[in-house]
């Protein structure tokens, strides 16, 4: 149990989200780290922290909650009319057709439908930081089921898949809209490639360490080299790919590949929600409600062939309310990352949460505390 306190403030009405928090954080282990941030209607009512180093301006490896900001500039550019949904992927990426993949609309890979998890031979790390190589590689790349026909989580490459429609279309990388339109305006601190001046303020992700019944569990789930699941985190090569410590290498995190190579706060998730549904420090939203619909819109749910269970996806985002929290609104969108963090926004309630955590959660994906936060975070946000 850890003796860390609480820190920071939360707006009045919001104070039982505080003593949810301590409550949580009291059970945990003494070097915990994490922060908890939440804006209503672009307003901040929640702004926590605790653990040695966890700071308000502390950045931590966010891993798939990257996948939130690489499709935030892609529901701008649908919105701008750059790119459109129901256009084939080859329209922007005539090689993208190569072995069978050339019907595939957009809306279709948004919805991780393409079959397209990873190559047969899978990447080195220094491809997995670099966007462009990965696309390069995955033109090329029979896809593991019909294109359209089943959905699986593109875990490691969705944004390098969408990322290259971007650049195509724009003459841009992703990376440089997000910073653009999306991450300079507001001040964000949420990065898609951190500069030299921001490392410092960079702690490092501290691996799993789970208890022998939670061991116990990892070692049953099916661990063949050549299963979907171990295709889509690189698992398959002679050096397979250690997920937990993917940020820690600074390739990483100075190029920010847009599947789970961002950098942010707690601060810089929440606010970037906020930014996307509300009116934020006096701009206007950055989505208009008819895009908040159609990315926030279930695309794919069902049996998820990699992750082999039910999942949901949105165009790029997660369906929370579907996959996580089914209490929240319908249409509620974002994405959670491998550590724990999550980051989403509730259209209907207002709401836009962000959470970061050091250590690297069991079981992976979104943190199991964030069920008893965010319920407590919706509760205080419905009752203003």
């Amino acid at each position: 149990m850890t003796t860390q306190a609480v820190q920071g403030t939360v707006a009045e009405g919001f104070e039982a989200v505080r003593e949810e928090f301590a409550a949580f954080v009291a059970t945990e282990r003494p070097d915990y780290e994490g922060q908890l941030c939440a804006y209503v209607h672009g307003r901040r009512v929640v702004d926590l922290w605790a653990g040695e180093g966890a700071g308000p301006d502390a950045l931590y490896g966010v891993f798939s909650s990257t996948k939130g900001a690489a499709h935030l500039v892609v529901a701008l550019l649908v919105q701008d009319g750059t790119l459109e949904l129901d256009r084939k992927v080859t329209y922007y990426w005539p090689e993208f057709a190569a072995e069978g993949k050339g019907q595939l609309t957009l809306r279709e890979l948004l919805a991780h439908r393409a079959g397209l998890i990873g190559t047969d031979t899978g990447f080195s790390l220094a491809e997995l930081a670099d966007d462009r190589q990965i696309a390069e590689r995955l033109a090329d790349q029979r896809p593991f089921w019909r294109p359209g026909t089943a959905f699986g989580y593109h875990a490691l490459v969705i944004g390098a898949l969408t990322g290259e429609v971007v650049r195509r279309a724009t003459g841009r990388t992703l990376q440089e809209v997000y910073e653009e339109r999306v991450r300079a305006p507001h001040g964000l601190d949420f990065y898609l490639g951190l500069a030299a001046a921001h490392e410092p303020r960079f702690r490092p992700t501290q691996p799993m360490e789970p208890t022998p019944k939670q061991q116990a569990l990892l070692d049953a789930l099916p661990q063949g080299p050549h299963t979907l699941a171990a295709i889509a985190f690189n698992r398959h090569v002679e050096v397979p790919t250690d997920l937990e410590l993917l940020p820690n290498d600074p390739v990483v995190r100075a190029k920010g590949p847009a599947s789970a190579g961002g950098v942010a706060s707690a601060r810089g998730l929440a606010g970037m929600y906020a930014a996307a549904l509300s009116e934020l420090d006096g701009k206007a939203p950055l989505l208009k409600e008819d895009t908040v619909a159609e990315f926030g819109q279930i695309h794919a749910a069902g049996y998820d062939l990699v992750a082999r269970g039910h999942k949901s996806y949105g165009l790029g985002f997660q369906a929370t309310a579907d996959t996580w929290h089914p209490f929240l609104g319908a249409g509620s969108f974002g994405h959670s990352g491998a550590a724990g963090s999550q980051g989403f926004a509730d259209p209907r309630s207002g709401l836009a949460y962000g959470y970061t955590r050091r250590r690297f959660a069991f079981p992976g994906g979104a943190a199991p505390e964030n069920g008893r936060l965010v319920k407590a975070v919706h509760k205080a946000a419905l009752a203003r």
